[in-house]
This record gives C-alpha cells, sequence and structure tokens, in this order.
C-alpha cells in the first residue's frame, strides 16, 4: 500500500488536532508537515512535495486561495483540498478556479474529511455539505453525486435541480422511484414552477426508475445497445420542448442508485459509465442521488472509489 504524504495548513491548531485524530484512522495517509500561514505553507510545499494539501482559506500573510496559485505552479502533483469556515457559492468556485479539488466546511470535517480525500485523489471533485451547488465552469460535462443521508435532502436537491433547468428554458428529465416522484411535483409547485404545464408540454419528462430500469438490463447488467437508444429518445424527446439550440438537457436520477442499493455493483458502475459516454455526444447535466446509508454496511471500499471517479463531482448532506 502507497503512502499518500499530506500537508495541513490551517492557523488553529486545535483544528490541526482534529485533522491528525482523523487521518490516523488510515495506515495509508501520512502527516508530513503543517504550516500556520499562507507563506509557511508554500515554503513547506515545496520542501517536502506532497501528495495532498489540507488548506484553510482564511490564513494569515497570504489567504489560502492565494497560496493555491502559487502552490499550483510549485506542486502540480499535489491535490488541493480546502478546509474553511466560508460558505458562500462565489467563495467555492473561486477556491476550484485556484486549483482546488474539494472543498469542505470545517464544522463537518469529523464526517467528511476521509471521503473527500478519497474522492479528490481518485481525479474527482469533491464539495461537501452546507456549501450549496457550486458547479464549476470549466466542466463541458457535468455529472454529480449527491450523496444524501434523508429522503428530504434529496427531494430538496431534485427540485433545486429540475427548477434551475426549466426556469433557464431548459427541458429536465427526472428518472426516480414511485414515491419520490409523487413528492417531487408539488415540492417544484412550491417552488413557483409549474411541475403539470412543464410536463404537458415534455419539458419534464418523469419516469418510474421500475419502469425504466427493465428497458435496457439484461441479466443484471445494463445493455448498452439498449441504454443508448432508450436514453437518446429520451433526450431528443425532451430537447424538442426547448427553443434555441443546441439544447442542454438536466437529468436527475436514481437507476444506479437503486442498482447499487440491490447489491448490483458492477452494474452501478458501468451504468454510470455509460452515462458518461453518452454525455460526449449530448449537452447534459446529470445529477444521481445515493444513499448514504448504501455505503455503510461494508461494501467494497474500491468499488466506492469507482463510483465516485465517473462523477465529476461527488457531494455530501
Amino acid at each position: 500500500m502507497s503512502t499518500i504524504r499530506v500537508l495541513v495548513a490551517d492557523d488553529y491548531e486545535p483544528l490541526r488536532r482534529v485533522v491528525r485524530l482523523i487521518l490516523q484512522i488510515r495506515d495509508d495517509l501520512e502527516i508530513i508537515g503543517e504550516a500556520s500561514d499562507g507563506l509557511e505553507v508554500v515554503q513547506k510545499a515545496k520542501a517536502l512535495q506532497p501528495d495532498l494539501i489540507l488548506l484553510d482559506i482564511d490564513l494569515p500573510r497570504l489567504n489560502g486561495i492565494q497560496a493555491a496559485r502559487r502552490l499550483h505552479d510549485l506542486v502540480p502533483q499535489a491535490k488541493i483540498l480546502f478546509l474553511s469556515v466560508e460558505s458562500s457559492s462565489d467563495v467555492v468556485r473561486e477556491a476550484f478556479g485556484a486549483g482546488g479539488s474539494g472543498y469542505i466546511y470545517k464544522l463537518n470535517i469529523g464526517r467528511e474529511l476521509l471521503t473527500a480525500i478519497e474522492t479528490v485523489l481518485r481525479g474527482t471533485e469533491f464539495v461537501g455539505s452546507d456549501l450549496g451547488f457550486a458547479q464549476t465552469a470549466h466542466h463541458h460535462r457535468s455529472h454529480e453525486m449527491l450523496i444524501y443521508s434523508e429522503e428530504k435532502i434529496l427531494l430538496e436537491n431534485f427540485t433545486r435541480f429540475i427548477a434551475a433547468a426549466l426556469r433557464a428554458g431548459k427541458p429536465a428529465i427526472v428518472v426516480a422511484t414511485k414515491s419520490q416522484l409523487d413528492a417531487l411535483l408539488p415540492s417544484l409547485n412550491a417552488e413557483g414552477v409549474d411541475a403539470t404545464a412543464a410536463s404537458k408540454s415534455g419539458a419534464l419528462i418523469s419516469l418510474d426508475v421500475r419502469n425504466a430500469l427493465p428497458a435496457f438490463m439484461v441479466n443484471d447488467l445494463p445493455d448498452p445497445v439498449r441504454f443508448v437508444n432508450v436514453a437518446t429518445d429520451l433526450i431528443r424527446a425532451a430537447a424538442k420542448s426547448a427553443t434555441g439550440a443546441p439544447t442542454r438537457v438536466s437529468a436527475c436520477g436514481v437507476c444506479a442508485p437503486v442498482l447499487w442499493a440491490e447489491g448490483k455493483i458492477d452494474a452501478a458502475v458501468w451504468l454510470e459509465r455509460l452515462w458518461n459516454n453518452l454525455a460526449k455526444e449530448h449537452e447534459l447535466d446529470i445529477l444521481c442521488a445515493y444513499a448514504s446509508s448504501s455505503f455503510q454496511d461494508g461494501k467494497d471500499e474500491r468499488a466506492f472509489r469507482n463510483i465516485c471517479a465517473e462523477h465529476t463531482a461527488v457531494y455530501s448532506r
């Protein structure tokens, strides 16, 4: 097992102590140095060449974002994971624009830090809870993964995702359970979006996941040809409702998460990969929602890393 060399930069020593305790859980994570200000972390990173830098935003002498811009040139191989009490979307976007790979609200590091580290080391962005959706503009393809702790969180995020699309004149597709769909339409209406009118016009296409999966599943695996045919038909049907071209379609759902929850791990990873391939040919924003309980029963850790790697960003709520 290779060791990941970690540099921790925060001016609050008790926070660094908490980080040390959390990282001790993992044998493959080694803290090789600590810094209490921005200039110090730049100097130590240059000398120590870490694999991962845990970086506070509000550092003295040189703030975290300024430091990250220097670190990006000095240690380009290092992943930068921001830890901050700042939660505005503007700050989050600026952090990613400075070279960050992940961003965690400090009050949540106890439950999110290790997941965030796993995610960024796999090359996928991580945005922690309490930060809202801060999609970064440099992604042509947006395929995000929400890990939710309660059904109401799924509902809130699906509602926000679909409402944003419809208000922007973009069509939306949602594939969810019957109970989730039943709750979604009133939730959209409560947000001021006429879900009934959107459904009638074809701008919003809703499908029960239990009806959608059999259309492309063969022997417990998604058939690539069937999937492409089914998904392409849906995208084209949704695009007909939009004005102007090209049409960007927003799609959210639980197809792969349902497969994962049923123990069909390979099928879930393969399905996410098929969505990625489809996004190369179509203008797509994709949001998948996985229950956090799905990752707490001893499922293969490598499989979890693989499912995260199929997404452009991972969120935990």
